[in-house]
C-alpha cells in the first residue's frame, strides 16, 4: 500500500488530470501528480528516454529492467519486461535478466551493455575496462543515452520503492 494517498484525479488540476488520462491513470503517475511540475517534467524526460534518440530500443530495454532487477523495484521490472518484448526482445533475454549478465542469449554487445548497467547501478560509475570496451561499440550519442537511461530509471525504481506505489492489478 502507498505511504502516501494517489492523487485523485477527479480532484486535480486540468493540466494533471490530462497528462494522468493520457498515460492511463498509472499508480506511479498519480503518484508523481502531486508536483504537476514535476509530473509534466518527468514524463517529457521519459518520454526522451524511451521514444527518441539513437539507442537501440532493445539494449535501452535490457538496461532499463536490468536496473530495475538491481535496485528491487518489481513494478518497474514487470513494466519493462512487458516493454522489452514489445520492442523485439526474446522471452530467453528478457527471463535470463533475473539470473545474470552472462547467459548464452546475450550478444557480445547485450553483455558488454549490461555490464556497463550493473556497474553504473551498483558501482556509482562504470569501469575503464567496461566503459572502454563499450565505448568502442556505441556512439558518443547512444552510450549517453544509454547512461542517462539507466540514471533515469534509477531514479523512478527508487521513488516507486520508496513510496511503495503499488502494482496496477
Amino acid at each position: 500500500m502507498a505511504r502516501i494517498p494517489y492523487v485523485d484525479p477527479s480532484e486535480a488540476t486540468d493540466t494533471t488530470r490530462s497528462i494522468l488520462d493520457r498515460l492511463g491513470n498509472k499508480n506511479i503517475f498519480r503518484m508523481l501528480g502531486h508536483s504537476e511540475s514535476h509530473l509534466r517534467t518527468y514524463c517529457r524526460l521519459g518520454n526522451a528516454i524511451r521514444y527518441k534518440g539513437e539507442l537501440d530500443a532493445g539494449l535501452r530495454e535490457l538496461a532499463i529492467t536490468r536496473t530495475g532487477i538491481l535496485c528491487g523495484s518489481e513494478y518497474e521490472v514487470i513494466a519493462h519486461k512487458r516493454i522489452g518484448k514489445d520492442v523485439g526482445l526474446t522471452q530467453a533475454k528478457v527471463d535470463a535478466l533475473d539470473h545474470g549478465i552472462d547467459a548464452d542469449v546475450f550478444s557480445e554487445l547485450e553483455r558488454d551493455v549490461l555490464r556497463f548497467t550493473d556497474d553504473v547501478v551498483t558501482n556509482d560509475r562504470a569501469s575503464d575496462e567496461t566503459f572502454n570496451k563499450l565505448s568502442a561499440q556505441l556512439t558518443p550519442g547512444a552510450l549517453v543515452e544509454l547512461y542517462l537511461s539507466i540514471g533515469f530509471y534509477i531514479m523512478t525504481s527508487k521513488f516507486l520503492n520508496t513510496f511503495d506505489i503499488d502494482l496496477e492489478t
